[in-house]
C-alpha cells in the first residue's frame, strides 16, 4: 500500500449476537488482509448483543469493500467511515437489518455532503410542499438510519476512546 493511496477509518459494530463475533472479525481480516482483533463490550439499548469498534488502516476504497462483507447479515448494525485524503473523499457507510446499507460521501471533518443533483431533483420533485421537501433532504442524509442507530450509538459513549491522525 502506497501512502499516496492510503486512508484510515473506524468499524463500529453497534450490535452484534456474540455467535457472530468471530465471523464479523473474519470478515474483516480477509478484506484488510491483517488479523482483526476486537474488544465486544456488552451493548446496554440490548442485552442480547454485543458492541466493538476497530480502527482500521487501508487502500481508499476500501470501506466500501468493508460494508460489502458486512452486508445483510441478520442482527448486525455497523458504521463504517472511511476518511477523506487529498485524493479521495471521505464516506460513512450505516447498515440495520430493517433499513439495509446507506451511504453517503463525507467532507474532511465527517459531515455527510448531499451531492447538488441530489438537491436539485429534491426541489423539483417537491416543488412547494416542504413536507416533501423536508422527507427528500431526509432520505438524502440518511435520517432513518441515524435515528434507528441513536440509541445503539449512544449506549457506546462509555467506549474507549481511539485517537486516529490524519493520511496524506
Amino acid at each position: 500500500m502506497t501512502t499516496q493511496r492510503a486512508t484510515r477509518g473506524v468499524v463500529f459494530i453497534h450490535s452484534v449476537t456474540p455467535a457472530l463475533q468471530p465471523h464479523v472479525e473474519w470478515a474483516l481480516s480477509g478484506v484488510l488482509g491483517y488479523q482483526v482483533h476486537i474488544e465486544w463490550t456488552d451493548q446496554p439499548a440490548n442485552p442480547l448483543y454485543h458492541r466493538g469498534e476497530f480502527s482500521w488502516t487501508g487502500e481508499i476504497g476500501m470501506g466500501a469493500m468493508l460494508a460489502s462483507a458486512l452486508n445483510g447479515w441478520e442482527h448486525l448494525r455497523y458504521e463504517i467511515t472511511e476518511d477523506a485524503t487529498p485524493t479521495s473523499e471521505g464516506g460513512r457507510w450505516s447498515h440495520t437489518p430493517e433499513l439495509g446499507i446507506f451511504y453517503a460521501q463525507t467532507d474532511l471533518v465527517g459531515n455527510v455532503v448531499v451531492p447538488e443533483n441530489r438537491i436539485r431533483a429534491a426541489l423539483e420533485f417537491a416543488d412547494s410542499d416542504p413536507v416533501e421537501m423536508r422527507r427528500l433532504l431526509d432520505l438524502a442524509l440518511g435520517q432513518a438510519w441515524d435515528d434507528e442507530l441513536e440509541p445503539f450509538r449512544y449506549a457506546g459513549a462509555g467506549a474507549p476512546v481511539r485517537w486516529l491522525h490524519r493520511v496524506g
